[in-house]
């Protein structure tokens, strides 16, 4: 028997993290529902979720407006029966300081990272009670903990992830449900590369790019979409039963030292 057999699980971001993570969950038998802005990135989600053989559901959603995640989740539980895992990677990463961010940039930072997280517990957590509990995991960052300079919005968005997966352990633990965070370091994604052009220009070569930025992990390297979706997976199933309330960090040691020669 796969890990996630009879389990349905709605999954936000349809690229990066988000995909791999519906991928693997898909590859352990569970059914997906997928929701994304990006018309292309759904398309190549579906085209290899299909391609897994997996039963999946990709929906246009943009994670931040209630109406379509309500609608979301209502056209997955009508497909599929239930909910019982929620993934959290959908994301903006905006940049620049308290005064070079304008207001429209902030708010959208906050609604889409943060309130997307309020909005699928809000909607998903009642369906998961019907099938008696579930996991969610949501992805946080490492800048949740220490920041560069120039990420203002983003990085409070991260640390706003530590604390409302915390209230959600705690408020619905007795319901069985568990809560958990995942804080990424560098991550071979599209926003990393959208980091790496911002850096070194929209010329940069990505790829030396990368190697730089894997240079500041003890490990020597970025991570792989695939390497996160495996700790999510494993959150998300019945192993980490005693797992809830935390945050788990998967950054190649990047937090673990001082950056101090």
């Amino acid at each position: 028997m796969k890990d996630f057999d009879g389990k349905v699980a709605l999954v936000t971001g349809t690229t990066g993290i988000g995909l791999a993570t519906a991928r693997r969950l898909a590859a352990g038998g569970a059914a997906i529902i997928a929701c994304g802005i990006d018309r292309a990135a759904n398309a190549e989600m579906k085209t290899q979720l299909d391609g897994v053989g997996a039963a999946a559901l990709v929906v246009e959603t943009d994670v931040s407006v209630s109406d379509q995640v309500r609608d979301a989740v209502a056209a997955g539980v009508a497909q599929f029966g239930g909910l019982d895992v929620i993934v959290n990677s959908a994301a903006v990463h905006p940049y620049g300081t308290a005064t070079t961010t304008d207001w429209e940039t902030w708010n959208r930072a906050m609604t889409v990272n943060v309130g997307s997280i309020y909005l699928t517990a809000h909607f998903g957590i009642p369906e998961m009670i019907k099938r008696g509990g579930g996991a969610i995991v949501n992805v946080a960052s490492v800048q949740g903990f220490a920041c560069q300079q120039n990420v203002a919005a983003y990085a409070t968005t991260k640390g706003a992830i530590h604390t409302l997966t915390r209230s959600l352990a705690l408020d619905y633990a007795a319901a069985g449900i568990r809560v958990n965070s995942v804080s990424p370091g560098s991550i071979r994604t599209p926003i990393l590369e959208r980091a790496a052009r911002v850096d070194q220009g929209s010329d940069t070569d990505v790829e030396e790019a990368f190697k730089r930025f894997g240079a500041a992990h003890p490990l020597g390297r970025i991570g792989e979409p695939e390497e996160v979706a495996e700790l999510i997976a494993f959150l998300c199933s019945s192993k980490a039963g005693f797992c809830t309330g935390a945050d788990y960090k998967i950054d190649g040691g990047l937090t673990a030292g001082l950056g101090v020669r």
